[in-house]
Parts: C-alpha cells; sequence; structure tokens
C-alpha cells in the first residue's frame, strides 16, 4: 500500500494534479527544491527532503537526496524482517511511491551555445541513484519516471485501496531501468564525442563508444523471409513526421518487408514536393512510380502509369489527406499498405470491406525532417554510421555543362527526376516528364543496364520517352550510358559529374544537341 510518495520532477507536467490527487488519497508527500515549492504554493502539505533527512542541500544542490534516510527508504524490503528492523532502529521510514524525471541532460547539449561545464552540471546523479533503488525494490516501490503513467497508476490506486499490483510495479521499474541507460549513454555519447582531452574540446559527431536506444514496437511472424525471426524497434528519439509514429486504422500485422518498404514510401513522396500531391508507388524498396498533380487522386493515377505491373501487391504513399476519390481508385488494385497524413471518413468507409489492406496515418512533420540523425548498417562484429543522406540539391546549386540551357520546363523536370532518383537502389536511372515518372532502373551492377530497363519499362508500360529528362544518381563513367538515354528519348540529364570521363561525356551531350546539368552531389543507395 502506498503511504508516503517522494516527488523530485525537472518536467513538471501534471505534476500538480498528480500530487493532489495524492493527497487527497492519503499519501503523504516528500519533496525537493522547485517541486516543493510548487506543491507548497499550490496548498500543498508536502515536507522537505531536508526535514527528512536532517540535513540541508549542500554543494550547489549536488547533495540532498544522497542519504540512508531517502536510500534506506527506498530499498527495505517489506518482506524481510531484517530489513524493517534496521530502517525501525535507525528512525527510517519507507518510501512507497517515487517521482522523478532527470536533469535534462540531452536537451541541454542540443543547444548550439551550451558549455562544457553547462552540460556537466546537467547531468543528474541523485535522480538516477533513487531511481534505481526503487526499480531494485519494485516488489515494493511504485516508481514513475514519465507523466505518461500518472493517470494509470492513480486509477490502480483508487480500485485497490492505495495499492498498486507487482505486474504494474514491474512494468514500470523496466521503464525505469531502460530510461536511466538512456541517459547513461547519452552522456557517455557525449563525453566521448570531444576530440580531445579538455572541456573546451571540439565534439565530432560521431563519439568514440556510440550508445543507442529503441523500444521495441512490436515483433513479427518472421523476418525478411520466413526462417528469420524479426521486431521492429522504434528510435527514442524518433523525429516527428517518421515512419516511426505511424497509427495503423486497418488491416493485418505489419511485416518486415511491409516497415521496410512503407519507410521508402513514406519518406520519398515527403520529400518529392510541398506544394502539390504527390504519391509514391513502392515494390521491393524501389519507387516504381512517382507523381506529382493538384489532387491525391490525379498524382496517384499517374503514378500508376509508370510501372502497373510492378504496382501489384506495392506500398503506395500520398503527402495529401485520401479522400473519397483518391480512395475508390485505390481500392480497385491490390495494394499491401496504404500510407497518409489523413484518411476520410468517406475513405475509411471505402476501405473497411478490404480488411487486408493495412492503413497507416503518420503527421508529415510540419517541415521538420523525419530523418534520423544516424544512418546505420551492420556489417560482421561491426557497425557503419553516416549521416543521413538529408540533402535535396536547389535549382541554385545546378551546373550546366552543355551548350545548350535546359528550358524551364525541363528544368522542373529534371528537378523530379532528381529527388526521385534519390531513393532508387543503385545503380539508378530515372526518366521523367510532366511531374511523373516514365520509366526507373534500379539496382543493376551495370549503369548502362539500368539505363536500358528503364527504357523497356516504359515501352511495356506505353509510355513515350520522347523529350523527356533523365536522372542518374552517379556519374556516367562512359558515353555509352548518356547514348542510350538519348536514343530512348531523352532530351535533357541530370547527374552528378565527377567521372575521368567527364568531358568525353559532355561532348557527347553536345553532339546529340541535349541539355546536361551537373549537382555536385551523388546519391548511391545501397
Amino acid at each position: 500500500m502506498i503511504r508516503t510518495a517522494l516527488l523530485s520532477v525537472s518536467d513538471k507536467n501534471g505534476i500538480v494534479e498528480f500530487a493532489q490527487a495524492l493527497h487527497q488519497l492519503g499519501v503523504k508527500l516528500i519533496s525537493t527544491g522547485g517541486t516543493a515549492k510548487l506543491l507548497a504554493d499550490k496548498g500543498l502539505p508536502v515536507t522537505e527532503v531536508s526535514a527528512l533527512t536532517g540535513f540541508p542541500e549542500m554543494l550547489d544542490g549536488r547533495v540532498k537526496t544522497l542519504h540512508p534516510k531517502v536510500h534506506g527508504g527506498l530499498l527495505a524490503r517489506r518482506d524481510s524482517k531484517e530489513h524493517m528492523a534496521a530502517i525501525q532502529e535507525h528512525g527510517i521510514d519507507t518510501i512507497d511511491l517515487l517521482v522523478i524525471n532527470l536533469y535534462p541532460f540531452t536537451e541541454t547539449i542540443s543547444k548550439s551555445e551550451c558549455s562544457f561545464d553547462e552540460a556537466v552540471e546537467n547531468i543528474d546523479i541523485g535522480g538516477p541513484a533513487m531511481l534505481r533503488a526503487a526499480a531494485k525494490n519494485h516488489q515494493d516501490v511504485t516508481v514513475l519516471v514519465s507523466p505518461d503513467d500518472y493517470s494509470s497508476v492513480l486509477e490502480e490506486m483508487r480500485r485497490n485501496q492505495n495499492a498498486v499490483s507487482y505486474t504494474t510495479n514491474l512494468a514500470l521499474a523496466k521503464k525505469v531501468f531502460a530510461h536511466t541507460a538512456q541517459y547513461d549513454g547519452a552522456i557517455a555519447n557525449y563525453l566521448s564525442s570531444l576530440n580531445e582531452q579538455h572541456k573546451h574540446a571540439k565534439r565530432s559527431p560521431y563519439p568514440q563508444t556510440l550508445h543507442l536506444a529503441f523500444e521495441r514496437v512490436q515483433e513479427m511472424r518472421y523476418g525478411e523471409n520466413p526462417h528469420q525471426s524479426a521486431a521492429f524497434y522504434r528510435d527514442i528519439e524518433a523525429p516527428a513526421g517518421s515512419l516511426a509514429h505511424y497509427k495503423q486504422l486497418q488491416g493485418k500485422e505489419l511485416s518486415f518487408n511491409n516497415i521496410a518498404d512503407a519507410d521508402a514510401a513514406w519518406e520519398c513522396v515527403k520529400s518529392i514536393s510541398d506544394s502539390k500531391a504527390a504519391c509514391v508507388i513502392i515494390k521491393h524498396a524501389n519507387p516504381c512510380g512517382v507523381a506529382i498533380a493538384s489532387t491525391a487522386l490525379e498524382s496517384y493515377q499517374k503514378a500508376l502509369q509508370t510501372d502497373p505491373t510492378s504496382a501489384f501487391g506495392g506500398i503506395i504513399a500520398l503527402n495529401r489527406e485520401c479522400d473519397e476519390a483518391c480512395a475508390q481508385a485505390i481500392a480497385k488494385q491490390f495494394v499491401e499498405v496504404l500510407i497518409a497524413p489523413h484518411f476520410s471518413e468517406s475513405a475509411k468507409a471505402i476501405f473497411a470491406s478490404k480488411q487486408n489492406v493495412r492503413l497507416l496515418e503518420i503527421p508529415l512533420g510540419e517541415g521538420v525532417s523525419s530523418l534520423a540523425q544516424y544512418d546505420l548498417k551492420r556489417v560482421g562484429g561491426g557497425l557503419l554510421v553516416q549521416s543521413s543522406d538529408s540533402k535535396n540539391v536547389l535549382p541554385s546549386e545546378l551546373k550546366v555543362v552543355t551548350k545548350r540551357q535546359p528550358t524551364p520546363t525541363e528544368l522542373t523536370d529534371l528537378m523530379f527526376a532528381w529527388r526521385v532518383a534519390k531513393f532508387v537502389k543503385s545503380n539508378a536511372i530515372v526518366y521523367c516528364a510532366n511531374g511523373m515518372t516514365l520509366g526507373v532502373g534500379a539496382g543493376q551492377m551495370s549503369r548502362i543496364d539500368s539505363a536500358r530497363i528503364a527504357s523497356i519499362k516504359a515501352e511495356h508500360a506505353g509510355l513515350s520517352l520522347k523529350g523527356s529528362a533523365v536522372a542518374s544518381d552517379a556519374f556516367f563513367p562512359f558515353r555509352d550510358g548518356l547514348d542510350v538515354v538519348v536514343a530512348a528519348g531523352a532530351k535533357s540529364v541530370i547527374q552528378p559529374g565527377g567521372s575521368m570521363r567527364d568531358e568525353e561525356v559532355i561532348a557527347a551531350a553536345n553532339e546529340h544537341g541535349i541539355a546536361m546539368v551537373f549537382t555536385n552531389t551523388r546519391h548511391f543507395r545501397h
């Protein structure tokens, strides 16, 4: 039964209401510093920790809860006669509920002006010690590290005469140890990112030791293949607008491949256009159709034209609400997952009869990049870590290298083709025109083969490449690849440049009378 609670929080969200509810349940309140002052100002009877321990806060608040009367009250096992006799002998009362959240270390170091001294002062000592003590003794102590758990604990206390079940306490203890591990990991990342052995050292984006924190969202029936097991984990710091924030409205459980492809579709559709409706259709991690238009329906219809065969059983992402008209069109094809920032009620009703279709709602993130700080790839016995490929080349960064300048229409098509190519597996060749993909060649060992495959796909879809714009994710190593795309009908080309044979390729472009621009940016995607 909870009779005494110690509350000390940096995040004051909901703490007053929670403390008021505890007081109404007859729970004695103990607190420290700013939390104690806040509760007292609200008229709550609260005992300062210094009154409990008989010692004042010392060393600028560094020492206040590191005392036997606090830790003895948290760690004493109620089922141990020896423990209970020991705390009685020393005048220690039990503490049955601990509410702590830690100094905001991560938030502090994320500020560009944060100094080393400021970072160190935001390393919490007493908080983690109390959390670990309470979580270790979870059979007797309820410990809360997040305001999200206040209401559920109160509800359980009201139902059970101030008692909280062991099941709840264990779940809360697990959350505590995950939280303190993440906290310590952030400190280790920060300190080991200092390039030199003094406090004014410049920080490296790649710390000497790298600690990552993820929480399991779901276990899966199997992984990429049926003989592999799998689970999906969410980054603890997953940014707004990322796939990790999906809300599944209906459909079967997401599979490993569903989530991998859905992420590719969602990141691609968000990057294509802010001003127009966009649709991306993904199959096996590659875009097989991408388009922009004035409405979600029109963007879908255009994207589907690129490769309707591959779109069968694909993943579709929209950057606008899926309304009734768009839902009616998409419902006619077999789709595994449909993603949008919102679904209208009429759209939901249309898909209600297709319960196997997985509908995911994800917030766009209001312009905030949803790409994680790090892009990770496991290798044997290690981990490759790089910054995310978040660069979007702007028209002002392009360099025209041919005699012929691209027309305004060609420039628009080139920029669209370039943004699509970023999400196509290397070697990537993408033909586009009028805000839609016409042919996509992906994942070939030879760039010239990707160019040929892209034109073959367009031919099979009945789409003309005459006058099209083409993007290559990396440079053309020889003129032969350029010759292939021009023969297929391309009149403008966008590529990074940087080949030893750039002059040869530029000469070929001038020979063909096409416009070609360099981006000086490569988008390999393996």
